[in-house]
This record gives structure tokens, C-alpha cells and sequence, in this order.
């Protein structure tokens, strides 16, 4: 009998500004939609391009992914973007067409480019704002799926 080497998973990873708002909840939104899809063979991760590291998602991102019943991981810290993970990255999603341009690889993209709209930072605005956030990236899924996982 033949042993079959796993395919390795692909990487999609999200970057904004701090790596504590939009993408870390696009992150752990993504990965519950796969969940849920049953969709396997890839990682989801997150990256800022000035992160806060050795910070923390902020709480307002918290409450509204626990409020929208996705979890996320309790080790979750803050990451700088590096050339690595985007060599690493099957692909990129950033949250503005500007964070793009500053990524500028063949595997980075945009909601913008996917969508024709940013994803805004609410970083320091209210729980409103965040939990519209969440509701602006979780629409655009279906569309990350459709056009890269399936």
C-alpha cells in the first residue's frame, strides 16, 4: 500500500492597518464559513501593516464576532505583516485598495478589487460601527469562496 503525502493546506490571509479590527475578524469569519461549508484544505490567517504587537483583537471586535456566534482564538495576538507569510500566501485580501497598492504581489487582492468597496477601519468608534464592519466582510465571503476556494 501507498502512502499519499497530504496536499499542504493553502494560506489565505487578511491584512489591514493594526491586525486588531477587520482583519482578524475577517479571519475568524472566513474560517467558521469554511467550517460550515465543509470546505477543507486551507488556513486562515491575519496580518497588520503597522500591527500592534504584543497587543490584542479590541474588544469592540470581540463583541461583535461573540455576538454573531463566531469564536475566536483565545491566543489571538496582534502580527506584523512580513515578507514571509506573503511568500507563504497562497492568497492576500486586504481591506482597502491603498493597503494593496502598498502589497502590490500577483496573490494580493482587495475587497475592493473583488467588490468595488473598502472594508472602513472602525478602529475607536463605537460597537455599531464594528458590528457593520463584521456585516460588510461576512457578505463579502461568499464571493472569497466562490471565486478562490471552490
Amino acid at each position: 500500500m501507498e502512502w499519499k503525502k497530504a496536499e499542504p493546506k493553502k494560506k489565505i490571509l487578511f491584512v489591514c492597518t493594526g491586525n486588531t479590527c477587520r482583519s482578524p475578524m475577517a479571519e475568524a469569519a472566513l474560517r467558521k464559513e469554511l467550517r460550515r461549508r465543509k470546505i477543507s484544505g486551507y488556513v486562515v490567517a491575519s496580518a497588520g501593516l503597522h500591527a500592534d504587537v504584543g497587543g490584542a483583537i479590541t474588544p469592540e471586535s470581540l463583541q461583535a464576532l461573540t455576538e454573531a456566534g463566531i469564536s475566536v482564538n483565545k491566543t489571538f495576538r496582534p502580527r506584523q505583516l512580513t515578507e514571509k507569510m506573503l511568500e507563504e500566501a497562497y492568497l492576500v485580501i486586504c481591506m482597502t485598495e491603498s493597503q494593496r497598492s502598498h502589497i502590490a504581489r500577483p496573490n494580493t487582492t482587495s475587497f475592493y478589487a473583488l467588490a468595488g468597496k473598502d472594508i472602513p477601519d472602525p478602529y475607536g468608534q463605537g460597537i455599531d460601527v464594528y458590528r457593520m464592519t463584521l456585516r460588510s466582510i461576512r457578505e463579502l465571503l461568499p464571493l472569497v469562496i466562490k471565486t478562490y476556494c471552490i
